[in-house]
């Protein structure tokens, strides 16, 4: 069963919202535009290095489904590190997939990004 946090949208940085608008909206330009130079994403065991690697990735990432995104969940680890937990549907293997964007920030960018099951 999903639990919702009381953590709106809003009370996330900044650079967490807005990258994250932009990835839904999968526009790929202003996702970047969020990420430290030397940024890595995990996502699913695999990892993206780099301005190249991590563009790459955010163009790419299920591009071959049709999906909808609803965030379900956010909360504040520390003030370097935030988790939102979205709620895919879609034509992917499954067609619904519950999962954590665990962001590590810092100057005010995103330095790193795993994405990986949220735990049941």
């Amino acid at each position: 069963m999903t639990q919702h946090t009381d953590l709106p949208s809003d009370l996330l940085p900044t650079t967490v919202r807005k990258f994250f608008a932009a990835h839904i909206a999968r526009d790929a330009d202003t996702a970047s535009s969020f990420l430290a130079e030397d940024a890595v994403i995990v996502d699913q065991d695999e990892t993206f290095r780099g301005r190249e690697e991590t563009y790459a990735f955010l163009r790419d990432a299920g591009s071959e489904f049709a999906y909808t995104t609803e965030q379900i969940g956010a909360h504040r680890v520390d003030d370097a590190h935030w988790v939102v937990t979205v709620r895919l549907e879609g034509t992917f293997p499954g067609g619904v997939a519950e999962l954590d964007y665990r962001f590590a920030l810092r100057d005010g960018l995103v330095a790193e990004l795993v994405i990986a099951n949220h735990p049941a």
